[in-house]
């Protein structure tokens, strides 16, 4: 890069992945920081994921969404900073987030993960390799401390 030319910030446009889990409020803390200094924005979703036997579009109760994402939005204003949010319907969570995190423009996406452990051995699940896999911009995975008993989950 030519001396005196500035880079463009890496972090500008931050979509946050929000599943209602007990790291969403300090995802979001995280992407209004990062995206306030780089003069970005904030991007907040939940996804809704429809059942095959329904149309993509068809009316779902999203009222725990909602929920999830007020209290993004709660947050967000107690840091002085505006965010859109939006709930995604989507058959799976991994594709509607990376979609999502493509049509705005977002140079960061930014999840969390809740250990949890599937026939004895730790799993990511299916939304974090997904989107780990197929997103066109970083992806930040915040993996949340174990609590006891959380691995013997599935």
């Amino acid at each position: 890069m030519a001396r005196g030319a500035r880079e463009e910030p890496k972090n500008k446009n931050v979509l946050v992945a929000l599943s209602g889990g007990p790291l969403d409020i300090e995802l979001m803390r995280l992407a209004c920081t990062m995206a306030k200094a780089a003069k970005g924005q904030v991007y907040a979703v939940h996804v809704v994921e429809v059942p095959r036997a329904l149309p993509l579009d068809a009316q779902m109760n999203n009222a725990e969404a909602e929920e999830i994402l007020g209290a993004a939005i709660e947050v967000a204003e107690n840091l002085n900073y505006n965010v859109e949010a939006e709930v995604i319907q989507a058959r799976e969570a991994g594709p509607g987030i990376v979609d999502e995190a493509d049509d705005r423009g977002c140079n960061l996406i930014v999840m969390g993960l809740v250990p949890r452990s599937r026939f004895g051995q730790f799993s990511l699940g299916r939304t974090v390799p997904y989107v780990l896999a197929h997103a066109s911009s970083r992806v930040w995975v915040v993996r949340d401390s174990p609590k006891s008993g959380a691995l013997g989950t599935t």
